[in-house]
């Protein structure tokens, strides 16, 4: 129970934490297309054939790279990507726009019917909150990937 009416009124909050220093803002790569985003991520995380896992990448207001930031992992055939704890991230980073990545660890870059529902669920929230969604791109393991944006989907 509580102890005094201010109790009530107390609410948790997250506070982030940087476990790096940010990069200098001169250093920092901007994002033009999907290969940029490609040369970021597919070289730095090379276990993608293992689970399906999902990210989101972090931008600036002039799209150059913030960070980014792990979802969830799932199964060989799925995984969970809560929209609320992306953009959680995006706005706790104060980032301007994201980038929604995952892997097929099947090899097929084809997106699923979930695929494009989290996609679209995503870019109605990001429009609410004036964080866009600029891209979802779906890696394999092979480097092949699957870009929403290259393909007039988003």
């Amino acid at each position: 129970m509580f102890t005094n009416t201010a109790d009530l009124f107390t609410i948790a909050e997250l506070k982030p934490i940087w476990p790096v220093k940010p990069l200098p803002y001169r250093s920092r790569i901007k994002i033009t297309s999907s290969r940029d985003i490609h040369s970021i991520f597919f070289d730095h995380y090379p276990e993608l054939d293992l689970y399906e896992s999902f990210w989101v990448m972090l931008l600036s207001r002039s799209n150059t790279f913030l960070g980014i930031r792990h979802i969830s992992t799932g199964s060989v055939a799925g995984t969970v990507a809560d929209p609320k704890k992306i953009f959680q991230s995006a706005l706790l980073a104060n980032a301007s726009s994201i980038v929604l990545i995952h892997n097929h660890p099947s090899g097929n870059q084809q997106p699923s019917s979930m695929d494009r529902e989290i996609t679209n669920k995503c870019k109605l929230a990001g429009q609410c909150l004036g964080l866009p969604v600029l891209d979802h791109v779906i890696f394999c393991p092979d480097g092949n990937y699957f870009s929403f944006a290259d393909e007039g989907l988003l």
